[in-house]
């Protein structure tokens, strides 16, 4: 019998034999009946939990293919985010009342899922504004992978000097007498973006622990309850897995997390993959967080650029002999394997060296695929389908259309990616995001760019023959994705036997405006028959969640994805002193009891007290 009903609700299943339901059931973690409400009820008991829908629109649970989450979980508590603000005059406003609030010795930092393209003044803002803003307070923007702006007390805090070299494949801007000025370049290599975004300062591992509980709550306030985790650069296994391990161990999970190990040093690829073949079996784990392979980095020397200002750059010669080592291996031991490859020439060879391992060692089973592949040719599409393979898209063209159009021309990006190409030749396509340092981590303006066509700028990118359908777009991400972790059987419909995973949203995917999609969230999101967030008159239905540590963090003030333009008011609301609630004193607005912290820590962070809670969130 059922532990929650779930009724008076338009039920989008894509399930094809019964695409369209008013109620569902859920035991044990797995639906049990869909369909009609009197037959749904039967399911129900004295003790089952029934929630009266009120008309609005229920899909299953939105599952991103590929995201950073372990890694950006870490650091989701530091970060202000600038996603899906319009302007940037509001954009400024909020990283000058984080400036306020923020303690020496830590940064501000604007950590991709943003584009200059989106504010209305399209640009980015002057080293001189950002220096104007925070005269003393380091302040780290990292846009897309191009470039980082950073303002003097961040050069300072990073010990960029005129004696310091460029890295290879990157550029430290300079003034005529040598000066750094604040503009990092890569050209094309993302390295130097990467590596000094390392040196700021770290959360401790308790606030590790929030930060990513507070990262998967957001996912879930948009309808996501699975992801495919891709690694990461800097993202070391096993050390850099701890936290999520911890919270599994301990059944605070809130997303379905299937994780692909990215190898992190050069010329160490195959020992890397050696080591963690013997630590870990396939896919190892279960239904909540499980192993998913390796890649996306299988080898440095395979790995393209997605920099659409700087020239497509060519793969070394030696690549195909280091790539053929590692891709042997895995076939072998029965890994999955993912690579990231953005342009179709890296593809062809990376698929000449598939094509010769997998006559000695077949792939059967294997469910390898490429990520990205935004130039892709229909014919290499044709050899990913004979090699039993398939492709993880992402919206990173949302985010760099304009910039690959003025390089390639319109023609050229109308079809890039080639989704419906994809699709029509039968392979299995999945839909994702590449967040945090890209583009959102916000499903629904991936789900705005595969329907419109458009960048989040408004750039008409796709005619009709590239743009999906609402439903076969919102197919990719939920039972789409769900091949790329072996779990097409019990996840992404809504059906009997299958997870019980779904989102009730806020207004209807099917029938709003194009440009309002990319506000849609989720009022209620359940995982396996759990209420993992609520709004709303569903808010007392979910899960308490403790502020966001430190106190400073722009989470408690500003959450994450922005949506609607900021109002003066809520910018006004934003600049105010936050309440911070004494220990033990019990916030009724959000039912959070704070406690004393640990002082082990306040030395390095600049702030001591208590926890408080999100009193201010808008």
């Amino acid at each position: 019998m059922a532990d929650l009903i779930v009724r008076n609700a338009r039920i989008t299943t894509l399930d094809r034999d019964h695409p369209e339901a008013t109620a569902l059931a859920v035991a044990n973690g797995v639906l049990v009946a869909v369909g009609d409400e009197p037959s749904v009820l039967k399911h129900a008991t004295p003790g089952t939990r029934v929630i009266d829908a009120d008309g609005r629109r229920l899909i299953p649970g939105l599952n991103d293919s590929h995201l950073h989450l372990i890694r950006g979980g870490l650091n989701y508590n530091l970060e202000l985010r600038w996603d899906g603000v319009r302007s940037l005059a509001d954009a400024m406003s909020l990283l000058k009342a984080q400036v306020a609030r923020t303690p020496a010795p830590q940064w501000v930092r604007v950590v991709g899922g943003f584009t200059e393209h989106q504010f209305a003044e399209r640009r980015l803002p002057t080293l001189d504004e950002l220096n104007a803003a925070a005269p003393e307070t380091p302040v780290f923007i990292l846009h897309l992978y191009d470039r980082a702006l950073l303002n003097r007390a961040a050069l300072r805090a990073v010990g960029y000097t005129k004696d310091t070299p460029d890295p290879p494949g990157g550029r430290i801007e300079r003034d005529r007498a040598g000066n750094p000025t604040g503009l990092l370049l890569a050209s094309p290599n993302a390295l130097i973006l990467y590596a000094t975004l390392a040196q700021g300062p770290k959360l401790p591992p308790e606030y590790q622990l929030n930060s990513t509980r507070h990262f998967m709550r957001e996912l879930n306030r948009l309808g996501i309850t699975s992801v495919i985790d891709a690694g990461g650069g800097f993202q070391n296994y096993p050390e850099d897995y701890e936290i999520i391990q911890r919270l599994h161990a301990s059944g605070e999970l809130t997303v379905r997390i299937a994780y692909n190990l990215f190898t992190q040093k050069k010329g160490g690829e195959l020992a890397d993959f050696d080591r963690w073949s013997k630590l870990l079996k396939p896919l190892q784990g279960d239904d909540l967080f499980r192993h998913n392979g390796a890649g996306e980095m299988l080898v440095f020397s395979a790995a393209d650029f997605e920099d659409f200002r700087e020239p497509r750059p060519e793969l070394p010669p030696g690549m195909e002999g280091e790539l053929e080592s590692v891709v042997r291996l895995l076939a072998e031991r029965r890994w999955p394997f993912r690579i990231h490859a953005t342009y179709d020439e890296s593809i062809s060879r990376v698929l000449d060296v598939y094509a010769k391992v997998s006559r000695d060692v077949p792939f059967d089973g294997l469910h390898w695929f490429i990520d990205h592949a935004e130039t892709i040719s229909e014919r290499n599409i044709d050899r990913i389908r004979a090699l039993q393979g398939g492709i993880a898209i992402q919206h990173r063209m949302a985010y760099q259309g304009e910039y690959f159009a003025e390089r390639y021309g319109s023609q050229a990006l109308a079809h890039t990616p080639p989704i419906r190409r994809m699709l029509s030749a039968g392979i299995p396509v999945g839909a994702g995001t590449d967040a945090t340092r890209v583009a959102s981590y916000n499903p629904w303006v991936s789900l705005y760019w595969l329907v419109s066509g458009r960048t989040v700028g408004g750039l008409p990118m796709y005619g009709d023959d590239n743009r999906l359908e609402r439903e076969e777009a919102l197919r990719l991400w939920t039972h789409g994705s769900a091949w790329f972790s072996h779990e097409q059987d019990r996840k992404g419909l809504l059906k009997p036997g299958h997870f019980a995973d779904f989102a009730l949203l806020s207004s209807d995917f099917f029938s709003v405006e194009e440009a309002a999609i990319k506000d849609i969230t989720s009022e209620l999101t359940v995982l396996g028959g759990k209420v993992v967030h609520g709004s709303g008159e569903f808010g007392p239905l979910a899960p308490d969640l403790p502020g966001a540590m430190p106190d400073w963090s722009p989470v408690n003030r500003f959450g994450g994805y922005q949506g609607a333009p900021l109002s003066a008011a809520r910018l006004a609301h934003a600049s105010e002193r936050r309440h911070v609630h004494a220990p033990g004193e019990t916030c009724a607005a959000h039912r959070v009891t704070t406690r004393s912290r640990s002082s082990e820590h306040g030395g390095l962070f600049g702030f001591w007290g208590s926890l408080g809670c999100a009193c201010h969130v808008f």
